[in-house]
C-alpha cells in the first residue's frame, strides 16, 4: 500500500511544480478605477481586467470620457419653467421618461443639457430630484421627476429649454 501512495504523492508534487514554474501563464484580475466629469460633478466607474501576475496594481484613477448608455432614449412628459411665480421665485419642474432599451439593468446618472437665456450648460438634476433614476431595469423605464423654486433675489433666467438628455453609467 505504501508504494501507490508514494507514487501518487510524487506525481502530485511534480504536477504542482510544473504548474507553478511557468510565470508567463500566471494571471490575476485587477480593478481599474476610472473617473469622469459631467458638468461640475465627479463620477466613478470601475472596470476589471485580467493581467499577468507581475502587472502592478493601479494606484490612481484614470480620467475617461463618460461612458454613455447605448440604446437609450427619452421622452419629455412635461418641462415647465416659470420665470416669476409671483412669490419672488422662479420654478423649474419636469418629468422625463428615461428608457433603457437593453436586456440588462444599469446604474448611472441622467445628464441634462439645458439652454438658459443662451447659456448652455450640462449637469445632473438627480441630487435634488424626487425620483433621481440612478438605476433602470432591463428593457424598462424610469421617470426623472424634478421640481424646484429659486429666489429671484439673485436674478433669474427668462427662458429655460431642455436640449438633450444622456445617461452616463456609474457601474
Amino acid at each position: 500500500m505504501k508504494k501507490p501512495m508514494s507514487l501518487i504523492a510524487i506525481i502530485y508534487v511534480l504536477f504542482l511544480f510544473s504548474c507553478g514554474s511557468n510565470d508567463d501563464d500566471c494571471t490575476k484580475i485587477i480593478t481599474i478605477p476610472q473617473t469622469y466629469f459631467a458638468g461640475n460633478q465627479y463620477y466613478t466607474y470601475d472596470i476589471t481586467q485580467e493581467v499577468s501576475c507581475d502587472f502592478p496594481e493601479p494606484e490612481d484613477a484614470v480620467t475617461i470620457e463618460p461612458p454613455r448608455l447605448e440604446n437609450f432614449t427619452y421622452e419629455i412628459l412635461f418641462f415647465t419653467y416659470t420665470p416669476d411665480t409671483g412669490n419672488n421665485t422662479s420654478r423649474l419642474e419636469f418629468e422625463i421618461k428615461l428608457n433603457n432599451n437593453n436586456g440588462y439593468a444599469v446604474e448611472g446618472v441622467p445628464i441634462l443639457t439645458i439652454n438658459s437665456d443662451g447659456l448652455v450648460h450640462t449637469g445632473s438634476y438627480s441630487n435634488n430630484a424626487s425620483v433621481p433614476c440612478y438605476s433602470i431595469n432591463a428593457n424598462s423605464s424610469c421617470i426623472l421627476t424634478f421640481e424646484a423654486e429659486d429666489s429671484l433675489d439673485l436674478g433669474a433666467s427668462n427662458t429655460v429649454e431642455l436640449l438633450n438628455v444622456e445617461y452616463f453609467l456609474t457601474n
